[in-house]
């Protein structure tokens, strides 16, 4: 599969069937709705899959971004697709493992934004989510998109925890896909 971020610049895929890369018209809606967002500024991909995200960051000038990804494949494959888009300037970690036993090892990064993109099925949404909010994850002014199909999974209205609370502020369809987009409660647009 041809895979291709701004620039028209192609990435490598993951072979077979396991990885589901968002796609194009999804990953475009959500860089024009973080235009502002991304350019020096640090991110981190939950479930990365083949890194187009966490790549389409480093092409439009993220400072830094963390990748989570379980595969080990994987993440050969966004090590080699980051390494061949990032600028000296910018910095990247592919973290290997289940997202709910890597979580805990970021505890107060306050990324800038965040987007989690598990497999559909797996069961992993609200436990994610609730672990974004215990470990303080996101940036009292960041925002974290969760990429869903309505027909498995719905966004909860707010996930609370110790001392934080992220509040669903906008969701999006293209096609059967759905991006809910999330901010602390203190500090939305």
């Amino acid at each position: 599969m041809a895979l291709r971020i701004a620039g028209k610049r192609a990435l490598k895929t993951v072979a077979g069937g396991n990885t589901r890369p968002t796609a194009a018209k999804v990953r475009a809606a959500l860089f024009n709705i973080w235009q502002g967002r991304i350019a020096d500024r640090d991110g981190l991909d939950i479930c990365a899959g083949s890194g187009a995200i966490g790549a389409e960051a480093l092409s439009r000038g993220a400072r830094r971004v963390v990748g989570i990804e379980q595969s080990a494949r994987a993440c050969r494959v966004i090590q080699a697709n980051w390494q061949a888009i990032a600028a000296p300037n910018q910095t990247f970690t592919i973290l290997r493992g289940h997202a709910l036993h890597v979580l805990p090892k970021l505890q107060g990064q306050g990324f800038d934004w965040i987007y989690f993109d598990p497999p559909y099925a797996s069961g992993l949404y609200d436990a994610v989510l609730s672990a974004i909010v215990t470990y303080r994850l996101l940036s009292t002014q960041g925002e974290l998109a969760v990429e869903y199909t309505p027909h498995a999974w719905q966004p909860p209205s707010q996930v609370s925890g110790p001392g934080t609370r992220l509040i669903l502020c906008r969701q999006k369809q293209y096609g059967s896909t759905a991006l809910g987009f999330y901010q602390v409660a203190d500090h939305q647009e």
